[in-house]
């Protein structure tokens, strides 16, 4: 996978794009936001992500990502150290496909570089079972039927247990925060949500006799661990 990281220090960059190498990303460094415009050129495929520092010394990292949104339908990612929702929510109105907040972990971003990538491959029709399904190694997810099943075999699941696992697996490795799930499944923000989220989870980890899928992540949520195919 070719990856724009798009980053003034380096230091940082360094570091970044050995690990990233050892994960097999081809890195391609640029360290401003008229040599990242360059780099893109209109309608483009050079990179498969952009991962977008917003500490940039030329311009306003908001405003390169507006511009890159212009030029071509890669995905971006912006990495930044503003952890507020107006900053997010600002980035994703910009064309940005995810925000991840510094300090980060390596993992995660791995599986948010992955999670970008794998949609957009899917808008484009080289997903395979493309957006009607998520097939997560012996589990299948038809999203248009609410369909679940493990090695061919149906399992029925109630409509909170469906949107949850759907909701995971639309990325997985990604850990879900508690609010964010209780907020996209049950509409509410309402602390007391929060048992009935584990009861939900308990129950699909049960009913799809896979306890190891689901991840409790202590004190943060729960994230999807794909198994094996």
């Amino acid at each position: 996978m070719r990856l724009l990281l798009v980053e003034d220090d380096n230091h940082v960059a360094a570091a970044l794009s050995a690990v990233l190498a050892r994960h097999g990303f081809s890195v391609t460094q640029a360290r401003s936001g008229e040599e990242a415009l360059r780099a893109l050129v209109p309608d483009s495929d050079a990179f498969d992500v952009v991962l977008l520092d917003l500490g940039l010394p030329d311009q306003d990292g908001y405003e390169v990502c507006g511009k890159i949104r212009k030029r071509t339908g890669t995905p971006v990612i912006m990495v930044t150290a503003r952890s507020d929702v107006r900053s997010r929510i600002h980035g994703l109105n910009l064309g940005a496909d995810d925000y991840v907040v510094k300090p980060y972990d390596t993992g995660e971003l791995l599986a948010r570089i992955h999670a970008v990538s794998r949609r957009t491959h899917h808008e484009d029709g080289q997903g395979g079972e493309g957006d009607s399904a998520l097939r997560l190694g012996p589990v299948l997810i038809e999203l248009p039927t609410r369909q679940v099943s493990v090695a061919g075999s149906v399992v029925q699941l109630t409509r909170k247990e469906f949107d949850l696992l759907a909701l995971l697996a639309q990325r997985p490795g990604v850990v879900f925060r508690r609010e964010q799930i209780i907020s996209e499944v049950w509409r509410t923000s309402w602390e007391g949500t929060g048992r009935t989220l584990e009861v939900h989870v308990a129950s699909l980890r049960a009913k799809l006799r896979m306890p190891a899928l689901i991840e409790t992540v202590r004190g943060v949520g729960y994230r999807l661990v794909a198994p094996a195919a």
